[in-house]
């Protein structure tokens, strides 16, 4: 396999004549940590759904994991931006991860050992093991994340695609979270979307900023004038520290 594990070039996407991507052109690399932040509507998950071929471009080409992204999916691991359950429905974590493993068996099979094995290691990373008896409705919006990326895992990815991951979870419970991805990237690249540019400019390597348009350079550095046209709006950044997680001069 190639360096490059997506490549988009001049991509546009509408949904009944509503532009929703202009232009995009993005080439994400192996082991990648890329953070996408943009206001909604801006086209954040429909980029998602481009690169899992869920979401077909008006024009331009997409290549992920050097196949069709239709074909390459099922090497991706996808954890949506939210997950609607019954949090009374009497089911498992160790349950919901094991769903991850559905499009490995053939009908009317049971899970295998094997299958067992790969959601027993998957809960492992993710430091759930403890709770695989718990019902899932009885975590905590960090615990379900982390529950959702074992889910994910187990599907033995090649990539990583997460919406909106920490939408739910308490600020205390975020560091955790993106140490684990932090480990997870050195497996397989990430891509992130989320509103929270102060979080990820702790811990992706890449940011990427889209607003139809994506304002992209391969860093995570991120200038008042990226901001200005993905908000389109005067933009005032205060930083602090030097050097700043963000800024190299300020």
């Amino acid at each position: 396999m190639t360096n490059e594990a997506v490549t988009l070039e001049d991509v546009w996407v509408y949904y009944d004549n509503v532009l929703a991507l202009e232009k995009v052109d993005l080439s994400i690399k192996q082991h990648d940590f890329l953070g996408v932040i943009g206001p909604n509507g801006g086209g954040k998950t429909t980029l998602l759904k481009v690169i899992l071929g869920l979401v077909k471009p008006s024009r331009g080409k997409v290549k992920v994991l050097g196949d069709t992204p239709k074909r390459s999916r099922r090497f991706i691991g996808y954890v949506p931006q939210r997950s609607q359950f019954d949090r009374d429905f009497p089911v498992s974590v160790q349950d919901v991860v094991l769903m991850g493993r559905l499009g490995h068996m053939g009908c009317f099979k049971r899970y295998s050992d094997e299958d067992k094995r790969i959601v027993h290691e998957a809960l492992a990373t993710v430091e759930m093991l403890d709770l695989r008896d718990r019902q899932i409705g009885e975590l905590s919006g960090g615990q379900r994340q982390r529950a959702y990326i074992a889910r994910a895992l187990v599907t033995e990815p090649k990539m990583l695609l997460l919406d909106e991951p920490t939408a739910s979870v308490d600020k205390p419970l975020q560091t955790g979270f993106y140490e684990l991805l932090q480990d997870l990237k050195q497996r397989m690249p990430i891509v992130l979307v989320t509103h929270d540019v102060s979080v990820i400019s702790v811990h992706v390597d890449k940011i990427a900023c889209l607003n139809r348009k994506l304002f992209y350079h391969g860093s995570k550095e991120i200038s008042p004038q990226m901001l200005e046209e993905l908000y389109q709006c005067p933009v005032e950044m205060l930083a602090h520290g030097v050097p700043n997680r963000v800024m190299k001069e300020h």
